[in-house]
């Protein structure tokens, strides 16, 4: 019995210790054991199975700004009533729309204005009982520069004011000419009011209209009817219409015409 144990514990050993001794002194597989910073550096990827991105869009072109109205047109004619394309002031305050229509009235070029308005009427003879010569366009200039400054004052101060109407013009700045040209003329109809919402326009119909009817006050009989006050009324709407349409289209043509630099669009 003890020759069996004796002889299974050698067998035993001699079964055991060469396990051990390859598990002591073997070396280690080196797929398993190798550093990775000794491993290969892998291979590039396959440049034809390589994902591309979406290129990112090319930014758009954003568009011109519309050109700024100028505080005088050809340096001379007063644009204090213009806003230009893009801007939104806050509504006029009582005293700034007085101060406008005092401008308007008294500026320098008002008085040039008048003066050659009046030269013809005196060459058109359309007031005859005026006369001729100095006296005569001393009448016709009077009489024009009191229609001037009573319209002012009724369409740019007194009826703004009570209607809570802006009375400045808004330049639409963009766009095709006839367009633009369309809108300008419209603005005599229609104006925003201190909300910032486009209303009748009431202060220039009716401001036109009692501007018209005082002046029948202090020209002579002959106009004094209904053809000479609606002759004289549609003339006052529509040199402003066109007013307003040669300050809508004057900086494109001041640019595009007779290349005139233009500064930061402001009010």
């Amino acid at each position: 019995m003890l020759r069996c144990f004796v002889l299974a514990g050698l067998t035993l050993s001699l079964c055991v210790a060469p396990t051990l001794s390859q598990q002591t002194t073997a070396p280690a597989d080196s797929s398993q054991t190798t550093p990775a910073a000794q491993q290969p550096a892998s291979q590039p990827a396959n440049p034809q199975t390589t994902t591309r991105l979406p290129e990112a869009p090319a930014p758009a072109q954003s568009a011109p700004k519309p050109l700024p109205q100028p505080k005088r047109i050809l340096g001379v004619m007063p644009n204090y009533r213009a806003v230009s394309a893009g801007v939104h002031p806050p509504p006029p305050t009582q005293k700034e729309a007085f101060k406008i229509a005092t401008e308007d009235s008294f500026d320098y070029s008002a008085f040039v204005f008048v003066g050659i308005t009046s030269l013809l009427a005196e060459a058109d003879d359309s007031h005859p009982t005026f006369g001729k010569g100095v006296g005569g366009f001393g009448d016709y200039y009077w009489h024009g520069w009191a229609d001037k400054a009573d319209g002012n004052y009724w369409v740019v101060w007194i009826l703004p004011t009570a209607l809570h109407e802006d009375e400045r013009y808004y330049a639409k700045g963009t766009g095709n000419i006839m367009g633009r040209a369309v809108y300008a003329a419209s603005r005599i109809l229609i104006t925003p009011n201190y909300s910032g919402k486009n209303t009748f326009n009431g202060a220039e119909i009716l401001g036109r209209g009692i501007s018209q009817a005082i002046s029948l006050t202090y020209y002579p009989s002959s106009t004094q009817s209904l053809s000479g006050f609606s002759s004289k009324y549609g003339y006052a709407l529509g040199r402003d219409a066109l007013t307003d349409v040669f300050r809508e289209l004057w900086p494109d043509i001041s640019y595009h015409v007779l290349h005139k630099h233009h500064t930061t669009p402001g009010t």
